[in-house]
């Protein structure tokens, strides 16, 4: 690149942040309309979040959606996800929830586990009736037991079945806490549990469950999330870029060899490269992503993590 191409790159990139080959990455979060529009994309393809049209159906991610939705439809006491951070748990139980039938109702999603046994129930007995218990003092649980087991046995007559997300499940360490939600398992009608546990956490929660072994063993359902292989890796770029209007390839083929290889095959890390990539090829003007440039923007964002 010249001095004067050189020159424009940097003041194209100025708008979002400076950039030079001499200094690390420094881009602030803010819309950037020019970067879709220069790569020809409606929407930027590699957004963190949990829009389901992204969804990519890797093979494990297939076989985890299968089962959990095989747990709930069958209207299974308990069931497991787990996985790395980065994998796509979160958005796999959303893409679950939109496929469920109404008569999967209520759906309750607890995002933030790290609660007293008493204060979990509590909650739990507020989101399912969607009523909230009218006393200052959090309630007692055998008040809160009592109130999910009558909720929850009216529901069933209705011919409906509730769902209980627990996500970020690895946080669970209390044995009171696993206690209470193994309990929750022991409310039935005429001989099927009346609610859905899905535990969802990092593979932490795997060496939780060993030890509490009265939990594990009334989960009928395990699911275990694996990064991409390398041929899914390529799979889920192009799924992406094109789900954003791409009508060309704007990865090389080594690009995405070099990617996998860079990211593990973890989808937020592939999200946070390629993103980058395609923002510092906007601003150098190339026709496409090499794997020469994203080896150059992983060591940037290496070299800004080390400091």
């Amino acid at each position: 690149m010249s001095l004067s191409d050189r020159a424009d790159a940097e003041s194209r990139i100025d708008r979002v942040g400076k950039y030079s080959h001499d200094e690390p990455l420094n881009f602030p979060h803010i819309e950037f309309p020019m970067y879709q529009s220069y790569w020809q994309l409606d929407e930027k393809p590699f957004e963190a979040g949990c829009d389901p049209k992204f969804f990519f159906p890797g093979e494990s991610h297939q076989a985890a959606l299968l089962k959990l939705r095989y747990a709930v439809e069958n209207r299974r006491g308990g069931a497991l996800l787990a996985g790395a951070s980065g994998l796509g748990k979160t958005l796999l139980i959303r893409i679950m929830q939109s496929m469920l039938a109404e008569q999967f109702a209520p759906l309750v999603h607890l995002v933030f586990p790290q609660m007293k046994a008493d204060e979990l129930l509590a909650y739990l007995s507020d989101e399912l009736t969607g009523a909230s218990d009218t006393r200052e003092a959090t309630p007692g649980v055998n008040h809160s037991v009592r109130r999910i087991q009558q909720f929850l046995t009216d529901n069933a007559q209705k011919d409906r079945h509730a769902v209980a997300i627990v996500d970020e499940a690895q946080l669970l360490t209390d044995p009171a806490v696993l206690d209470a939600l193994r309990l929750l398992q022991n409310f039935e009608v005429d001989g099927r549990p009346t609610l859905t546990l899905l535990l969802v956490g990092q593979n932490g929660l795997l060496t939780t469950l060993d030890v509490q072994s009265a939990l594990e063993e009334r989960l009928d359902v395990k699911c275990l999330l694996r990064p991409f292989s390398r041929s899914e890796t390529a799979a889920y770029v192009n799924h992406r870029i094109q789900t954003a209007g791409a009508t060309r390839e704007l990865f090389s083929a080594d690009a995405l060899d070099r990617l996998h290889d860079l990211t593990q095959g973890i989808p937020r890390r592939i999200n946070r490269l390629a993103d980058l990539a395609l923002l510092i090829g906007f601003a150098e003007e190339f026709d496409s992503i090499s794997a020469e440039h994203l080896s150059s923007v992983q060591q940037e964002l290496v070299t800004v993590a080390s400091q």
